[in-house]
């Protein structure tokens, strides 16, 4: 019942959000069943079904007669916190789920659903501003948790310049900086994907130690060099393992003698049974990408030693948007 009922808990979830429910009760504010029918627009008995949904899932707490966050809600779902997650929630309802009503057909053909191959060269390949908005807003609210705990479990307090190739929003280097204040670092993406991130990076004053530079690390010959730290950040799993030998092999050749490559992923196991939230992501990639899926250690280790790499160990860790890193060193 858990797995036929999931879709109950996520749209729950979703409509919430949509509302905006956490944020207005931030700060420690209580909301009563009366309360939310008068701000949410809603009649007596949704509200009520509402309110006492989302404290079964954890998100409220009983106050009272009212409602209020629960710490977990507080931290992530209110706007304008730093690891708001709000953009996640809204992507995958609006971007996702409907798509995924059709992940037979995925299984079938093979083909992504959420865009067309045979128009886009990829996903990542839009002019559609609202699109962009969307799926750059819940890349950011995913990836800035994950790198605190990335920061957490591995060392970068040595290194001077990192490289995140994909970096997307920003948000990996923008925490990464934060929490380390000798490092800079660069992001290498689309062109239009590196003025997301620039506002970002000034957003967060961080400008003049985090720059952009536009490029497609699918199709340049080489990555940006003077890097001591290559860093793939839930970028692989796109990609078929054919492309991502080239990408490591392009990051062994970039990269200085000493220098490391981080994969920060949600790893499966080597079994290749889970965990769920890698294998599940897996099936994602089916109804998002051509050729990704998510990987064991085992195999970008095969990957990382092939492209020259040594001293290749995995660290563990749980996070939104990985559950481990794979770390290697140029020798």
């Amino acid at each position: 019942m858990g797995l036929v009922t999931g879709f109950w808990s996520f749209k729950t979830f979703a409509a919430a959000v949509e509302m905006e429910l956490f944020t207005r009760l931030a700060g420690g504010r209580t909301m009563t069943v009366a309360e939310a029918e008068k701000e949410l627009g809603l009649a007596d008995r949704p509200a009520d079904l509402l309110l006492t949904a989302c404290a079964s899932l954890g998100l409220l707490a009983k106050d009272g007669d009212g409602y209020r966050n629960t710490e977990l809600a507080e931290e992530f779902l209110v706007k304008g916190k730093p690891y708001y997650f709000g953009g996640q929630v809204t992507y995958c309802d609006q971007r996702t789920y409907l798509p995924w009503h059709r992940v037979g057909e995925a299984l079938h053909t093979d083909r992504p659903l959420t865009w067309d191959p045979s128009t886009q060269e990829s996903m990542f390949d839009t002019a559609d501003p609202r699109m962009l908005e969307s799926f750059w807003g819940a890349m950011y609210s995913t990836s800035i948790f994950t790198a605190k705990e990335l920061a957490a479990h591995v060392d970068l307090s040595g290194s001077e310049r990192l490289l995140d190739v994909g970096g997307g929003s920003g948000a990996y280097p923008i925490e990464l900086c934060r929490l380390l204040p000798s490092l800079s670092a660069t992001v290498f993406d689309l062109p239009h994907v590196c003025e997301i991130a620039a506002g970002n990076i000034a957003a967060a004053g961080l400008s003049d130690r985090i720059a952009t530079t536009p490029g497609d690390f699918l199709t340049d010959e080489h990555l940006p060099e003077g890097h001591d730290v290559v860093l793939f950040s839930m970028i692989l799993h796109d990609w078929d393992a054919a492309t991502n030998q080239q990408l490591l092999t392009k990051a062994y050749e970039a990269l200085a003698p000493g220098g490391r490559v981080v994969i920060s992923e949600l790893l499966l196991n080597a079994e290749r049974t889970g965990p769920a939230s890698a294998a599940l992501m897996g099936m994602n990639m089916l109804v998002e990408t051509v050729g990704g899926r998510n990987y064991s250690d085992a195999e970008y280790t095969d990957w990382l030693a092939a492209a020259g790499f040594t001293d290749i160990h995995t660290v563990h860790f749980d996070a939104p948007g990985a559950n481990g890193a794979v770390i290697a060193i140029k020798r």
